[in-house]
């Protein structure tokens, strides 16, 4: 063969399809097949940072996660943040506590790539019409090795404080919650003022600490264990569902400390002072907030990541950690109401302001809010 036509035929050879093995490439944002499939295995898998967009606290709407494992031994002394619990070996007696809208994103995950657990359970929700299911196959042992942050249970905390564990039970909320009731034992270190209380902490850095605050919608909690954890303290987890679950499930504690209630502050023009010091009432909030709510300066206290998913509509946003420094900003002339998501961190901010600009008409929101994008919102009195 002369060397054009040599060259010619290799050109050819170049140019025809070659069967290759066929790979799938996803962004982990999107992840649907990231672990080759064991047999058995449910077909839609997806890795721990579509797991980590998916999940949040406050939990994520649309989306649920499950935690197939037993309880006791498993899911109570760490689990992913915001998992319920439905062993798979319960899931038929308890498929009820999975959504009504079966358009849910499920979230199935277990002990790792030898769990069949979450598998198993994905195809049981499929049967009962769920169509959008995915299982973290790499489950509980991959979360917990990369530093994710894991909670445990009210039931894990009761078991280790009637065994007397070594332990540090941290209470992350602001004084004034902690004073009307906490999870006994616990030390009250607000996030607020975490690094000024820092002294408070062990000085062993291996020993357990378990953060927690208001309930699955306080970043309080999470926020303090993050800081801890960049301290060095290697054994730090959270319960996210908080005082208020405690509460539900063992009842009220005693108030962490004693005192007469303080005289309530005389109600500007228009606002009915509510039960707490400094609280106005939800009933003359949402009246004035109908009728006349250009005359309130709305002060959402919450962080801004919390603050851009949703807001009152003309609300400004001041993170509890900004307000001392940005007091000088409020002003003299109106009323002025602090908002978040419990009531505990509005309550702080008008315990600063007060401390440190008596002279202001401030208020603050002592209850349940939830904020929408749209600029609406909804509001409940606490144990209502």
């Amino acid at each position: 063969m002369n060397t054009k036509l040599h060259g010619l035929a290799w050109a050819l050879a170049l140019s025809l399809p070659v069967a290759l093995p066929a790979v799938v490439w996803l962004a982990p944002a999107h992840a649907e097949q990231v672990v080759k499939a064991k047999e058995g295995w449910y077909g839609k898998l997806v890795d721990v940072e579509f797991v980590k967009q998916q999940v949040d606290i406050p939990p994520k709407k649309g989306v649920m996660l499950i935690d197939s494992r037993p309880v006791a031994r498993q899911y109570d002394p760490g689990h992913i943040p915001g998992a319920i619990s439905l062993p798979d070996s319960k899931f038929d007696e308890m498929a009820g506590s999975l959504p009504q809208d079966k358009n849910t994103l499920l979230i199935f995950y277990c002990g790792g790539p030898e769990c069949m657990l979450s598998h198993n359970s994905a195809f049981k929700a499929e049967k009962l019409g769920y169509t959008n299911i995915r299982v973290y196959a790499d489950g509980s042992p991959d979360w917990a090795a990369r530093g994710t942050g894991q909670s445990v249970s009210g039931a894990y905390i009761k078991k280790q404080l009637d065994e007397k564990a070594n332990f540090m039970l941290i209470d992350a909320r602001p004084k004034r919650m902690f004073d009307k009731g906490a999870i006994p034992g616990a030390v009250n270190i607000s996030d607020s003022e975490f690094d000024r209380h820092v002294d408070k902490l062990p000085a062993d850095k291996a020993t357990p600490l378990i953060y927690y605050c208001g309930g699955l919608e306080c970043v309080l909690s999470n926020k303090s264990a993050d800081k801890a954890r960049k301290l060095g303290y290697t054994n730090v987890k959270t319960y996210v569902e908080g005082y208020p679950e405690w509460v539900r499930l063992y009842g009220e504690a005693a108030p962490a400390a004693a005192g007469s209630a303080a005289p309530a502050a005389k109600a500007a023009p228009g606002i009915e002072a509510g039960k707490e010091k400094g609280s106005i009432s939800v009933a003359s909030f949402e009246r004035i907030m109908k009728e006349n709510p250009d005359s309130l300066l709305l002060v959402d206290v919450r962080d801004a990541k919390e603050f851009n998913t949703g807001a009152v509509k003309g609300a400004i946003n001041m993170p509890i950690g900004e307000v001392g420094k940005k007091v000088d900003t409020l002003p003299r002339d109106k009323p002025i109401v602090f908002l978040c998501g419990t009531g505990a961190r509005a309550g702080e901010a008008y315990d600063t302001v007060k401390l440190l600009r008596s002279e202001l008409q401030a208020y603050f929101i002592d209850a349940e809010m939830k904020f929408n994008a749209d600029g609406t919102y909804s509001i409940k009195e606490h144990g209502i």
